[in-house]
Formats: structure tokens, C-alpha cells, sequence
């Protein structure tokens, strides 16, 4: 399973998920861990806000995107991208993709 977290400081799970430039990315293996894969440091007309709907996007290839706020139409643009939405109010990254990837409510 591949997860983007959004991360304006790369550091702790931010929110404004729709207008996040920075992602870390994790990849959870059968064991449930996860491991960090990369960090995505996107231009500003990248955004899921700016962003065309009909257009590839570099968050296409995640199953889910772990953030700890985002506005009721962000859910809708990624549903369409097939990718889940899973807001957090856990700041560590790794604790909040393992609790996305075992379904755990956290807030």
C-alpha cells in the first residue's frame, strides 16, 4: 500500500490538504510497517486545488493520502483519483500511515 502524507515541513502530518506542496511517501509492506519511499516538493500550480482533474497528477500512483485537515470537496477530487482520504489528528507520519493502513479512527 502506497500513502502520501501531507507535510508542509517534512517533519510532522499537516493539514490544507488541498493546497499541500509537500508529501512524504511511505510504502506499508504485509507486515503493517511503514517505510519511508520519497518526499514530493510540489510547484505551486500542483497542488490538488490547482491541479486539473482530467490530468495526470504525481499522487495518481497512492492509495491513500493521510493529512490532518482538508475541505469536504478534497475527499471528492480524490475518489475520482481512486485514492482514500484518511484526516488524522496524529502529527508523527509513521504513526499516522500505520493507523490509516490498519483502518484505526485517530480522531
Amino acid at each position: 500500500m502506497r500513502i502520501a502524507v501531507t507535510s508542509q515541513n517534512f517533519r510532522t502530518v499537516t493539514g490544507h490538504a488541498g493546497k499541500t506542496r509537500r508529501f512524504l511517501l511511505y510504502e506499508v509492506g504485509a507486515d503493517g510497517e511503514p517505510n519511508e519511499t520519497g518526499r514530493l516538493d510540489l510547484p505551486k500550480d500542483m497542488t490538488v486545488h490547482s491541479a486539473s482533474p482530467d490530468a495526470p497528477h504525481p499522487l495518481d500512483d497512492c492509495d491513500c493520502i493521510v493529512t490532518g485537515s482538508c475541505g469536504e470537496g478534497f475527499p471528492r477530487k480524490m475518489a475520482r483519483r481512486h485514492i482514500s482520504v484518511y484526516v488524522t489528528d496524529l502529527t508523527d507520519p509513521a504513526a499516522a500511515v500505520r493507523a490509516a493502513a490498519s483502518g484505526r479512527t485517530t480522531h
